[in-house]
């Protein structure tokens, strides 16, 4: 069985400097869940799973987080998926629901990290990226900068390579990130950049700068996800935003042969989201959004009918 699935709600934190805001991670995630909930306008009974991750934390934070909406007694269910943390969050939520599961889910994503560059935590056991860095290393060598750089530049570099891309290229792309970072209220930095502010910035690792790269940050989001039948049994058409597709994938042994691209990027998924966004696109021509009512929420179309 497979049924249509539909976000209902959805709330964050502003993201902060580690060390900046004094809050730990229960207030973060009890702020976007709660966020989110109002958003949808239900109350966290209604919520029969939740699916929390976060990377930097013990086990069972998930359950810890959610304690400030209440003990209901739901499953709770851990992630630590890196980068793909939050959004593996939300597919899982997505197949509860999809596969019938539950009805209503939460989907919750927190982190609370250290100031600098990310490093390993553990030093007594294999690290889940050795292969991949073997492989750069083999490929690019390895230099005295921050690992994670270092993959994303070297990937980076070949693509220069391979397509004549350069580095205003990439540039370009932190200096539309950074533009639109000025009307998020919720962005740790709001300051707009020219091009060339960011290319002279100080190098990470060519052909990254410092106004490329990702700082660390704390907070939190939240999205509640629900099927069909709760949509229409809460009267929620009129904010349901239907998740279409989602796809998730993992190493093949392409990755680690002979591409600092394919370290970082999984090639098959790519072909995956290629098929999904022509599908998409097919019916987006098809069925095109209907003008948007005066509701509450006017920048949102409903796809229920």
């Amino acid at each position: 069985m497979s049924r249509r699935v539909f976000v209902v709600g959805v709330g964050m934190t502003r993201f902060e400097k580690p060390g900046k805001r004094d809050w730990d991670y229960p207030e973060m995630a009890t702020e976007a869940a709660a966020k989110a909930l109002d958003d949808a306008g239900i109350a966290y009974d209604h919520v029969q799973q939740a699916v929390v991750g976060y990377v930097y934390g013990d086990s069972t934070c998930g359950q810890r987080a959610v304690y400030g909406l209440g003990l209901t007694g739901i499953p709770v269910y851990n992630v630590n998926n890196n980068c793909s943390t939050g959004s593996t969050a939300l597919l899982i939520a997505k197949q509860l629901v999809q596969g019938g599961v539950a009805e209503c889910v939460l989907a919750l994503g927190f982190e609370k990290m250290e100031r600098g560059s990310l490093g390993a935590k553990f030093q007594d056991r294999t690290n889940p990226l050795d292969q991949h860095m073997m492989t750069m290393s083999n490929l690019r060598g390895f230099a005295p900068a921050p690992p994670a750089p270092q993959m994303f530049g070297n990937a980076g570099r070949e693509h220069m390579e391979k397509y004549n891309t350069t580095k205003v290229h990439f540039a370009k792309i932190a200096e539309k990130n950074h533009r639109h970072s000025a009307n998020n209220p919720y962005s740790q930095f709001r300051d707009i950049y020219s091009l060339d502010q960011i290319l002279a910035s100080p190098e990470v690792y060519d052909p990254l700068t410092k106004l490329q790269c990702c700082p660390t940050s704390d907070g939190a989001a939240a999205a509640i996800v629900v099927s069909e039948a709760f949509v229409r049994a809460h009267k929620l058409e009129a904010q349901a935003v239907e998740i279409v597709a989602m796809s998730m994938a993992t190493d093949m042994p392409s990755t680690f042969k002979d591409s600092c691209i394919k370290v970082r990027c999984v090639r098959h998924l790519h072909n995956v989201a290629f098929a999904l966004t022509h599908a998409v696109l097919f019916l987006a021509r098809l069925f095109p959004p209907p003008p948007s009512p005066p509701l509450r929420r006017p920048y949102r179309w409903s796809v229920l009918t």
